[in-house]
């Protein structure tokens, strides 16, 4: 076989082959089984996770289900495709949806989440005076981990209302999709720890005891604290964890419970990535991350894979007729030849083509100069936009290979995991039609695996 047959054969088996390699997640299955009552949808950002949360969530109510869609990308782009001028703490319904199945949309709030956690687990008064803190306000609004908490306890409290049969969740925007897991862990430990312990030791003792401890045992620290942190917001943390104390000593509970529910066989996680080598190495490590914590993990959804509809025509072949119509002195005669139009050995004679040809011409043409520079110059400017459409294609072809590529190389080291693909769209998704689209596409992914050979 000579190189130019190889690679044909190669880039034919690139185009035709999907889904042989690995196997196939089937969506719709995993959609209509009412077991599964949690989605959660992981990956790093830039690769698509909201619009395939949301097409997730819309496919799942035209289906029949009541669901609701939680995100906490800051983009906003999941209320513009939905169709509601804006989201919120509180599920919003998604009008225009087909079917007997509701879909509901909503945005975290962190800092409403977490004022609505104080306000559930303390009296009004004391709620009022963590709301009111200054070291509050810093916590809610930015602490490292608090996001991603939030996240976790608003999906705590949406699992725990049985007001939908299944919640869709779009993860964070992190390099780390594990965030979204290790977070509430981060954050309870450090509101349960031991420094939380000791500043909060002063109001459990009472009275003189408590006075005489803050005096000695917590001089030295807090001096050294005061220097760090200045006295003011100091103050404002041991204020802050004394009220708090007996309102937030369940953080790590929640945090706990949550974190079993996600392992529980109701959850369903999809890590979503493109076909390009960075995303699919951390999808890798999403994988072996979940897999590491025993979270259900049932799949990888490949996004804006693309595809070419003349398969049997290799990026060498296409480049080389490119060529050839680029020069017009070259045709191409079959088998990787190439010779010159009008070569010495066929100009001139009489039963050559060319020659033919010019008797011919001479017999029947009948057009001006003029006429005939403007056929040659149609004729030229057709080879041209041929040549650039070849190029085109030798280009598309070189990045499926490419994508191939990459793909083999993470089914190779994950042969286990269940993957679909969804074709590239040509534009964004901007409104209900679009994440339809997508909803079909990743449904038509799986049939077509189910009909590829192995």
């Amino acid at each position: 076989m000579t190189a130019e047959e190889h690679a044909e054969t190669e880039d034919r088996e690139v185009a035709g082959r999907r889904l042989a390699s690995s196997r196939v997640l089937d969506i719709d299955s995993l959609l209509d089984d009412p077991k599964t009552r949690i989605v959660v949808c992981c990956g790093s950002g830039g690769v698509g996770k909201t619009t395939t949360a949301a097409a997730l969530g819309l496919r799942a109510a035209e289906r029949g289900r009541k669901v609701v869609v939680l995100t906490i990308d800051p983009a906003r782009r999941l209320a513009q495709s939905m169709g509601i001028d804006s989201l919120d703490n509180v599920p919003r319904r998604v009008k225009g949806t087909d079917g007997t199945g509701e879909l509901h949309a909503m945005m975290l709030d962190m800092k409403r989440t977490f004022d609505e956690v104080v306000e559930a687990h303390a009296d009004p008064e004391r709620a009022a005076a963590i709301l009111a803190n200054p070291f509050y306000q810093s916590l809610s609004a930015g602490f490292a981990g608090t996001q991603e908490y939030m996240a976790m306890e608003k999906l705590g409290q949406l699992r725990a209302k049985e007001e939908w049969d299944l919640i869709v969740v779009d993860t964070p925007p992190s390099r780390s999709a594990l965030d979204f897991l290790d977070a509430p862990k981060r954050l309870g430990s450090f509101l349960d720890g031991r420094l939380i312990r000791l500043l909060t030791a002063p109001a459990k003792l009472g009275g003189r005891a408590g006075m005489a401890f803050l005096n000695v045992g917590m001089s030295m620290m807090t001096g050294t604290l005061g220097k760090l942190l200045g006295g003011q917001l100091l103050k404002d943390v041991q204020t802050f964890v004394s009220a708090m104390d007996t309102t937030f000593g369940g953080f790590r509970t929640r945090a706990d419970a949550t974190y079993k529910l996600l392992q529980a066989p109701g959850t369903a996680f999809l890590v979503v990535a493109a076909p390009e080598r960075d995303a699919l190495r951390e999808a890798a490590y999403f994988v072996e991350r979940l897999a590491a914590e025993d979270m259900p993990l049932v799949g990888l959804v490949l996004n804006r894979v693309h595809g070419t509809g003349a398969g049997g025509l290799s990026a060498e072949r296409a480049l080389d007729a490119a060529e050839n119509l680029a020069d017009p002195g070259i045709v191409d005669q079959g088998g990787g030849k190439a010779g010159l139009r009008n070569s010495p050995d066929t100009c001139g004679s009489s039963s050559s083509p060319a020659a033919e040809d010019a008797t011919g011409a001479d017999a029947s043409d009948t057009g001006s100069p003029a006429d005939q520079e403007d056929q040659e110059d149609q004729e030229r400017s057709v080879d041209r936009l041929a040549a650039g459409l070849l190029r085109l294609h030798a280009e598309r072809m070189h990045l499926l290979a490419r994508e191939q590529r990459t793909r083999d190389r993470f089914t190779a080291r994950h042969p286990e995991v269940a993957v679909v693909d969804v074709p590239a769209l040509p534009g964004d998704v901007h409104d209900l039609t679009g994440l339809r689209d997508i909803g079909d596409r990743l449904a038509a992914g799986a049939a077509t695996g189910r009909t590829e050979p192995s």
